[in-house]
């Protein structure tokens, strides 16, 4: 009997585009979903569970977290079910990573990269048009 991965769950998706062995996929995937924005040609996988610096704070646990060969990092989430402070959890996630890009040390020298958030959601959020990509940007 075949055996099938189930893309909809935490598991199937950490299986299918979270694992060195299939990074290809990933890249594939978010260079279809940014063709004629970017290119990315290699990912390196970070630690997916960023804990807190003080007791108390909130750590994060993404479900796949990469850097691009140009410091850019990207947070891809599969959210199956629907959660009533999704918004709020993703820009949550997303500040996370651009806050720790900050260097420490007496010298305020920031050179933030982007941060792209893909967010995969198994529902449709409240006052939000249904369409396939919503961009959010922060821009000058």
């Amino acid at each position: 009997m075949a055996k099938f991965i189930n893309p909809f769950t935490d598991v199937g998706f950490k299986k299918i585009f979270g694992q060195e062995v299939s990074k290809d996929l990933l890249i594939d995937f978010l260079n279809d979903l940014l063709v004629d924005e970017k290119s990315i040609t290699d990912i390196t996988f970070l630690d997916k569970e960023v804990l807190p610096e003080y007791m108390g704070d909130r750590g994060v646990i993404y479900d796949i977290y990469c850097t691009t060969e140009n410091g850019e990092q990207f947070i891809v989430e599969m959210q199956n079910r629907q959660q009533v402070n999704f918004r709020e959890r993703a820009l949550y996630y997303l500040s996370h990573a651009v806050s720790r890009q900050g260097e420490k040390g007496a010298d305020w020298r920031f050179n933030l990269k982007a941060v792209y958030g893909v967010f995969f959601m198994n529902f449709r959020l409240e006052d939000m048009p249904h369409k396939l990509r919503t961009d959010i940007v922060l821009s000058d």
